[in-house]
C-alpha cells in the first residue's frame, strides 16, 4: 500500500457481476494441485501446509524496505498473536534493493518467531498510472536474483510476486503479465506458493482479477497460486466484501485479503465486515500496517512509533476486536502448533481433530466425520 489515487467506483457492481459469472463458468476441475505438494500449497481451493492441514493467515504487513533497522518488529507482531507477517521488500527499481542476505535474515527471523513469511516486492505498486513503478517482469528478475535465500523454504515462505501491480491505467495487461510472471518463476525452479495481487491499486474494482482468476490459476503448472485482494474504500459495505470473497470461495479458488484498513483517503472500508467474512469463510487476512506510514495515511499505523506497547485504535481493533487476530489466529503446524490445526490430538472443545483436515468438511461448518465419530476440522469454524 502507498498513497494512491481514488479508484473509480462507477460501474463496479455491473462489472463485478459479469466477472463473477465468468469466474464460475470456467472453473470446473481447477481446484486441485497438478504436482506433488511441496510445503505450503493450494489444495481444493484452499491454502494448506505440507501435511495437508488448513492454514488461515492472520497477520499484518511490515514495511521493512523503508525501515530496514526495525527487524525486531517481526517478534513484536508475533507477540500480539499473529501467525503471518507480510514483509515489504524492494527490487531496487524504486527504493533501496533488499539484499539476498537481508531476505535470508528476514526468513530466519520469521522462523524463529514461528511466523509464516509472505514476501512481496513493492516497486510494482500502481504500474501504468504511477510513473515511478516498475513491471512484474522486473519483480521476477529480483526474485530470481535472490533465489538462494528462498530455496528450501517452501514450508515457511509465500512469494507475493509484486504489490498492486497496476493502477487504474493499463490494467488490462494484468492477466497476460501475471501469467508470464508465474511461468518465469516456475521455469526458474521456484516451488513455493505464489501470491498475486489484484490491479486497480489492489482493489480490483474492474473485476479484472476476479474475471480472469481461473485462467491465471490454470496457467500455473503447479496449480499453486493464491489471489490477494486489497480492501480499502471500494469495500465500504458488507455486501461488496461478501460478494467478492464469496465468488472465489464458491468457485473453488484460493483468496486472501492481503491488505486492508479501518479508514482510507479513498473511502471508509468496512473492516468489521472484512474480518467477519474472512472468519466465516476461513480466509486469511493481513492488515496494513504495523507502523511507519506517511503521506497522509499515518492513521493506518497499528502501533505508534514501532512501540508494541502503544497500540493505536486501529491496532487494537485488528488484534483485540471481534474476529481479531488474538482470538482467531492459529500457529502453523510446521512449528509444532496444534491450533492451526494439528490434524491430530484434541481440539479445545474436547473433540478430536480430523486427520484429513479440510477435505473432510464438504459443507464448511468446521465439523467432519471420521472413525465413526465427529471431529473438528483444524483451523475451521469449530476449532
Amino acid at each position: 500500500m502507498r498513497k494512491r489515487s481514488s479508484p473509480k467506483k462507477s460501474g463496479v457492481v455491473a462489472m463485478a457481476l459479469a466477472a463473477t459469472a465468468g469466474l464460475l463458468l470456467s472453473l470446473t476441475g481447477m481446484g486441485g494441485s497438478a504436482v506433488a505438494a511441496t510445503g505450503l500449497h493450494v489444495s481444493n481451493g484452499r491454502l494448506v501446509e505440507g501435511n495437508g492441514n488448513d492454514f488461515v493467515m492472520r497477520g499484518v504487513n511490515h514495511a521493512h524496505a523503508w525501515y530496514p533497522g526495525r527487524t525486531s518488529s517481526i517478534g513484536d507482531i508475533k507477540a500480539k498473536g499473529a501467525n503471518t507477517v507480510r514483509v515489504v521488500l524492494s527490487s531496487g527499481d524504486r527504493w533501496t534493493r533488499t539484499s539476498t542476505s537481508e531476505v535470508t535474515g528476514i526468513v530466519d527471523r520469521c522462523k524463529q518467531n514461528k511466523l509464516i513469511c509472505v514476501l512481496e516486492v513493492h516497486d510494482t505498486t500502481g504500474f501504468g498510472e504511477d510513473g515511478a513503478a516498475t513491471t512484474l517482469s522486473k519483480a521476477v528478475d529480483y526474485w530470481i536474483g535472490i533465489r538462494s535465500a528462498l530455496a528450501g523454504q517452501e514450508n515457511y515462505v509465500v512469494i507475493n510476486l509484486g504489490n498492486e501491480p497496476y493502477g487504474n491505467t493499463g490494467y488490462e495487461r494484468w492477466t497476460p503479465d501475471t501469467k508470464a510472471a508465474i511461468g518465469r518463476m516456475r521455469d526458474a525452479g521456484f516451488d513455493h506458493a505464489l501470491m498475486v495481487d489484484a490491479p486497480n491499486w489492489g482493489q480490483d474494482w474492474s473485476g479484472t482479477m476476479k474475471n480472469n482468476a481461473a485462467s491465471v490459476f490454470a496457467s500455473d503448472p503447479d496449480r499453486n497460486t493464491v489471489f490477494s485482494i486489497h480492501m480499502y474504500g471500494v469495500y465500504d459495505t458488507a455486501a461488496e466484501v461478501q460478494g467478492y470473497l464469496g465468488a472465489f470461495v464458491n468457485a473453488g479458488l484460493p483468496v486472501v485479503v492481503g491488505e486492508f484498513g479501518d479508514n482510507h483517503s479513498d473511502g471508509n472500508p468496512d473492516e468489521g465486515a472484512i474480518m467477519a467474512t474472512a472468519q466465516s469463510l476461513r480466509l486469511g487476512y493481513l492488515g496494513w500496517s504495523w507502523s511507519g506510514n506517511g503521506s497522509g495515511v499515518e492513521y493506518l499505523d497499528m502501533v505508534t512509533g514501532f512501540d508494541p506497547g502503544s497500540l493505536t485504535s486501529w491496532g487494537n481493533r485488528l488484534f483485540n476486536g471481534a474476529d481479531g487476530i488474538a482470538s482467531t489466529a492459529r500457529e502453523a503446524t510446521v512449528y509444532g502448533g496444534g491450533g492451526g490445526g494439528s490434524g491430530s490430538g484434541t481440539a479445545p472443545n474436547g473433540y478430536p481433530y480430523c486427520a484429513q483436515g479440510g477435505s473432510t468438511d464438504p459443507d464448511g461448518d468446521g465439523w467432519g466425520w471420521e472413525n465413526n465419530r465427529s471431529c473438528v476440522v483444524p483451523g475451521g469454524r469449530a476449532d
